[in-house]
């Protein structure tokens, strides 16, 4: 009899159990999913991060319109970087530790995303980089959907030098892509016989240039390549045409304004300069056309769209592919399951290469018109296999002149300004 009473007793247990199990289970398939957006809201590259938290959220917003994934709704959880990279560090930790998230989106400058990574790879979370970069880098957390060197920089320089002059003036802020980026320009001018005639640097945030064009006016270069980020853009264009240097007779060849800093920088003083990206608003697709007036119906028919915007929506959806595939939010998992992703982009078809977590793009170069968007003159016709490093200095090299920048810097990625 106590041995019947026992039985009973424990198959009642195993079944409160398995109904818990089944309830915990139940309860978290109707939690939301929830996802973090890390970009800087304030400071000096708010004139750039702002835009891309909108296409971000658009893209989120439109999944959970059809049904959110797994049957349960996105959570974005929206983080302001600040322009300072310790607070990116600190809002990733927050993300991933506190609020639970599945995933980031985020980062602009490269000072940003390298104060992140370490966490995110001793964390086993998962990081969507939006915008072109410097490369020399590989992450197996971070997801980068913006362009390497072979896909912007390298063909930029390229072009330049076959269609616009063989004399460079090299100018930037003075952080790790543009001191990288520039490094990979002087590699390429020397294949090529060009030659640099100016590199000058500008604190990130600062609008000193006055030296600056008074040695580009001196040097007189047939392009200037341009590097600067944010809002110093503003003082720069704006002191370069009040010293008379025009596009018509030396063009600016910019790789990172786009559509979005057009706006507030006023695009009569660019017209007739030039940017490299993978995307433009003028792209003439489809699926572009349908993206950008979903854009303009949500924010407004004054917004534009451009190249880390669009990339920063597009990979919301190669991360939505990956978790449906995997059934599950698990973030190992997700991961796993990202390799070989593919998504017909408002840019085009575009894929992760499986080995380095980097994305198969188009590159193209556009020049600058008087309403703030771009004609494109140039394209690779196809997409074009990511090289996170430039093959004309091994890996070991690229990583040494890396260290010596966060050397020289006090250990930051980012001229102090000391």
């Amino acid at each position: 009899m106590k041995r019947i009473i026992l039985i009973t007793t424990i198959v009642i247990i195993l079944g409160i159990a398995g109904w818990l199990i089944y309830i915990l289970r139940q309860s978290k398939a109707m939690l939301p999913i929830k996802v973090g957006i890390l970009h800087s809201l304030t400071g000096t590259m708010a004139i750039s991060e702002k835009s891309v938290v909108d296409s971000t959220l658009m893209a989120i917003e439109e999944i959970n319109q059809n049904g959110g994934l797994l049957g349960r709704k996105i959570e974005p959880l929206v983080a302001d970087g600040r322009s300072d990279w310790p607070t990116f560090a600190k809002e990733a930790d927050r993300l991933i530790n506190v609020e639970k998230t599945c995933v980031v989106f985020g980062c602009w400058t490269s000072a940003s995303r390298k104060s992140v990574k370490p966490i995110f790879e001793s964390n086993n979370h998962l990081l969507f980089y939006p915008v072109q970069y410097e490369g020399l880098e590989q992450s197996p957390n971070i997801i980068y959907t913006g362009a390497v060197p072979n896909q912007q920089i390298i063909p930029a320089v390229k072009w330049s030098f076959d269609n616009l002059g063989k004399k460079f003036f090299l100018v930037a802020s003075d952080f790790v892509f543009p001191r990288s980026a520039n490094a990979i320009i002087k590699d390429q001018a020397a294949a090529l016989g060009a030659d640099i005639v100016g590199e000058e640097y500008i604190l990130l945030g600062s609008s000193d240039v006055k030296d600056v064009i008074q040695k580009i006016a001196e040097t007189d270069p047939d392009v200037i390549i341009n590097t600067l980020n944010g809002d110093s853009n503003v003082a720069f264009f704006r002191e370069l045409r009040k010293a008379g240097i025009n596009s018509d007779k030396t063009p600016t060849m910019s790789l990172s304004i786009a559509e979005n800093e057009l706006r507030t920088l006023g695009a009569n003083d660019l017209v007739g300069d030039y940017a490299c990206w993978s995307y433009f608003e003028s792209v003439n697709t489809e699926e572009n056309s349908d993206f950008v007036n979903r854009f303009k119906v949500k924010y407004g028919s004054d917004r534009v769209v451009d190249d880390p915007m669009e990339a920063g929506y597009f990979g919301v959806y190669l991360w939505a592919q990956a978790m449906k595939k995997a059934g599950t939010d698990n973030v190992g998992k997700i991961i796993r399951t990202l390799k070989r992703q593919s998504y017909n982009a408002p840019e085009g078809l575009v894929y992760l290469d499986h080995e380095n977590n980097h994305t198969w793009k188009t590159v193209r170069i556009g020049i600058i018109r008087r309403d703030g968007q771009f004609d494109i003159v140039w394209d690779s016709g196809k997409p074009v296999q990511p090289v996170p490093y430039p093959v004309n200095r091994t890996k070991a090299e690229w990583n040494q002149f890396l260290q010596k920048l966060y050397i020289m810097w006090d250990k930051q990625w980012e001229n102090p300004g000391k």
